[in-house]
């Protein structure tokens, strides 16, 4: 259960990097730079263990993918994927008796496990929103009412989701943790020694947060698919339930680039003054999925990034950056 809860939560708050961003962990923080990724976990003796790796993004790799919007979809892929990974080398790390314990646990169970969290997080964020809107409304072949309905259905069950997980323990401590990455980035970003005193002075919320990018993403989605359905209603006449669900899922990558590439825009603009309002609902969101963290924590998330940047930090240092990451 430990590992469905966790898979949850990386589906929710999972982040793609540019130059510098990061993701909570199961006790630590994972931290991805240029080339590299390193996560930085305590262990149950209090110990701080470091996993530091090559990582070069398929950006990179292939220049057709980094044109917009295509390369928000690939990044979120790659972000999910680095997520999953992450977090069970801390569940091994943080619980090193479930390891033992459980003998029988293969990566084809690992494996199976990620799928049902997928698939709960589908059946939850799109399905259920979708089947309630047709079961309480008659307006199916009305693209904008029908999906502004369901679009505020599944942000209202976002909302309550994410409150309902912040109450439980694990949750918590993983949202501290997450406040201390947002912390340790912004120190970073203003050319700040890396130390707890100074990443004490920065907030705990974040313009490029993964969760202000699931918030953007759910209200990018009521119009992207009002124009999708308003299309096939043309082409086809009608529009049922299977067809909506079909296509809402197929369109995920397509919601998500435009999502990615608003955010970025905003996290470069977010001073002039109509983004500064439309930034704020994914702000005021972070007041659930970030806590303050304690100095221990600030120093696992600092122990992520200088171990991410290496030998590299030095031609960072005391230098003010304007990261694109979303983390």
């Amino acid at each position: 259960m430990k590992r469905f809860f966790s898979n949850q939560i990386a589906i929710l708050l999972s982040k793609s990097s540019i130059l510098v961003g990061g993701q909570a962990v199961i006790e630590g923080v994972m931290m991805r730079v240029p080339g590299h990724i390193s996560t930085a976990v305590r262990d149950p003796n209090g110990n701080i263990v470091t996993n530091r790796q090559e990582f070069n993004t398929l950006i990179n790799k292939y220049s057709y993918l980094n044109i917009p919007i295509m390369r928000g979809a690939v990044s979120l892929f790659e972000a999910m994927k680095l997520g999953f990974r992450t977090l069970q080398w801390s569940a091994d790390i943080s619980f090193p008796e479930d390891k033992s314990q459980n003998r029988w646990y293969t990566p084809i169970v690992d494996w199976l496990m990620t799928l049902v969290s997928i698939v709960f997080a589908l059946s939850l964020f799109v399905l259920l929103p979708l089947g309630l809107t047709s079961w309480l409304s008659s307006t199916d072949q009305n693209p904008m009412i029908y999906n502004s309905i369901s679009g505020s259905i599944r942000i209202l069950i976002f909302l309550t989701y994410l409150y309902l997980i912040s109450k439980t323990k694990e949750a918590s401590r993983l949202f501290q943790y997450h406040g201390a990455e947002h912390k340790v980035v912004y120190t970073f970003e203003n050319g700040d020694d890396l130390t707890v005193q100074n990443s004490n002075k920065y907030p705990t919320q974040h313009p490029r947060c993964g969760t202000s990018f699931m918030f953007i993403v759910m209200f990018v989605a009521i119009i992207t698919f009002i124009v999708i359905d308003t299309i096939f209603i043309s082409v086809f006449g009608e529009i049922t339930l299977i067809n909506r669900l079909v296509m809402h899922i197929l369109f995920i990558p397509l919601v998500s680039g435009i999502g990615y590439e608003f955010l970025k825009f905003s996290s470069k603009h977010q001073n002039k003054m109509l983004l500064k309002y439309l930034i704020k609902p994914g702000l005021w969101l972070q007041n659930i999925t970030t806590s303050s963290p304690d100095d221990d924590q600030l120093e696992v998330a600092l122990e992520a990034l200088k171990s991410a940047f290496g030998d590299s930090l030095e031609k960072y240092r005391g230098k003010e950056h304007i990261a694109e990451a979303i983390g």
